[in-house]
């Protein structure tokens, strides 16, 4: 994974790149595949070659936040294998980029198999009724059709995040539906808390998101983050 960040500062907009947001996570204790920003195809192959292959590689710039949906499609290329591919989908990205006259960087990560878990979301945000609050839920495609999630104001525990977990109507899901492996409800449970901890502790943040957090059998892994910051006011 790239270096520390100074997330505060970083970036000009008021969304954090999807890297920066990963770093966040990661040096608060959440597991994040490994990554690196990259500037050039080349680099992105070599990246690729350390990783190791399949990787993912997408677009990276504050003024990208739909990154699928960037550059007529061209932002996101997942389960590369080969270093061909990944050059081809580095130059895409480029060539995207300089069509709009935009500076972008290039993400190169491992990629994450989502069939061998279950796509949950964590989030915290900072709203003015209530201060810091923290959700959690079942992810991925899910989230905005089935809107199966639970609040809880911030910042909570781990038994409490826990309860969380016990408390979406696709609980099940995670226990082992079906004879499929049980997630490692520990791990949810320690990743909703640490989310509670940073949007109660950092009053920078307005609002996290990590949609989707992947629950296994042996842990979590957060495989896309939002972070943005708090107006200066």
């Amino acid at each position: 994974m790239s270096g520390g960040t100074d997330h505060e500062n970083a970036g000009s907009a008021d969304v954090l790149t999807e890297a920066d947001a990963k770093s966040l996570l990661s040096e608060a204790g959440v597991p994040v595949p490994d990554f690196e920003l990259v500037s050039s195809p080349e680099e992105a192959v070599d990246v690729a070659d350390s990783i190791g292959y399949p990787v993912v590689v997408k677009v990276s710039s504050p003024a990208v936040q739909h990154k699928s949906e960037w550059g007529d499609g061209v932002g996101v290329h997942l389960g590369l294998s080969n270093a061909e591919a990944v050059r081809d989908a580095a130059e895409a990205i480029q060539e995207a980029a300089d069509d709009r006259e935009l500076e972008v960087d290039i993400l190169v990560e491992a990629a994450v198999d989502t069939d061998e878990g279950v796509e949950t979301i964590v989030g915290g945000t900072q709203t003015q009724a209530f201060g810091p609050t923290v959700v959690f839920g079942l992810g991925g495609t899910f989230t905005e059709v089935l809107e199966d999630v639970t609040h809880r104001l911030a910042p909570i525990g781990t038994d409490e995040a826990g309860q969380m977990t016990e408390e979406i109507q696709g609980a099940e899901l995670l226990e082992g539906f079906r004879g499929s492996p049980q997630t490692d409800r520990e791990a949810i449970a320690s990743t909703i808390a640490t989310v509670s901890d940073l949007v109660a502790d950092e009053e920078w943040i307005a609002e996290i998101e990590i949609n989707p957090l992947l629950a296994t059998e042996t842990g979590v892994v957060a495989l896309d983050a939002l972070v943005v910051r708090a107006d200066d006011d």
